[in-house]
């Protein structure tokens, strides 16, 4: 199963370039790292991404982090998945550009 992370710019090419990180600043300071289902994907970036150009969506495969992945209640009481350790390369199945298009994030072809 894959679960979803939007990431900005910077953010992307830190992950490329080292490997590894512990998030984005909302994740460090939370204590985990925020993911989205794929019906979840959308209203995240809508409500928390709105108006931001340069961003990437990259799937990670639930099989490749084991133990450290929780499904926890969030907005709304829907459960969103919560990775409690550092997002590797390893664990990125695809990434691909979210660009801004007529204020609203154009998907990939073929997404949910």
């Amino acid at each position: 199963m894959e679960i979803y992370k939007i990431l900005r710019g910077p953010e992307w090419q830190a992950l490329r370039a080292e490997g590894e990180t512990a998030g984005a600043p909302v994740d460090m300071a939370d204590g985990y790292i925020h993911f989205s289902t794929a019906g979840q994907a959308r209203e995240t970036a809508a409500k928390h991404f709105a108006s931001e150009d340069g961003l990437f969506l990259a799937a990670f495969e639930t099989d490749r982090m084991a133990d450290a992945l929780k499904w926890e209640p969030s907005r709304g009481g829907a459960l969103f998945p919560h990775y409690y350790g550092p997002m590797t390369l390893a664990h990125v199945a695809w990434c691909q550009p979210l660009p801004l298009e007529d204020g609203a994030h154009r998907f990939p072809d073929g997404f949910a």
